[in-house]
């Protein structure tokens, strides 16, 4: 299968929901851009898209860490894609890390300050924190 195949079978199978098939596709895809045939023909987009979407996946059965780790090698192949930022933020917020999760959300918002998810959660995570340092926590 050629690399556009595996990439839109890959967005085909998350679009409909099928994410274990959809998992495999990301990771087919990413194995043969980072290591296998397509070494270095792939773009750094499909790359970072491919990361992030795979992260979702992880995210949705509740595997944080390997979420994370996706979500931060969407960023190291695209500085400027602020979705992986607002989800590696959410993460960090669930598991109360609220500061990453902070830095996370106003890089996402730095770079689209239209990003209404983003912006709620940024508030949100202020207010949870301050929360959390009036309990002495």
């Amino acid at each position: 299968m050629e690399r556009g195949a595996v990439l839109r079978e890959a967005e085909f199978q998350f679009q409909n929901q099928n994410f274990g098939p959809a998992e495999e596709f990301y990771s087919q895809f990413i194995h043969n851009c980072t290591e296998g045939r397509w070494r270095n023909k792939c773009c750094a987009k499909d790359l970072a898209n491919a990361y992030n979407n795979r992260g979702q996946i992880k995210y949705l059965r509740v595997d944080f860490c390997e979420a994370m780790d996706d979500y931060t090698l969407a960023i190291q192949h695209k500085e400027d894609f602020e979705v992986p930022y607002y989800n590696r933020g959410l993460i960090r917020y669930r598991l109360g890390f609220f500061d990453q999760a902070l830095e996370d959300f106003k890089k996402s918002l730095a770079l689209n300050p239209n990003f209404k998810d983003a912006r709620l959660s940024l508030e949100q995570t202020l207010i949870d924190k301050k929360e959390k340092e009036s309990r002495g926590y």
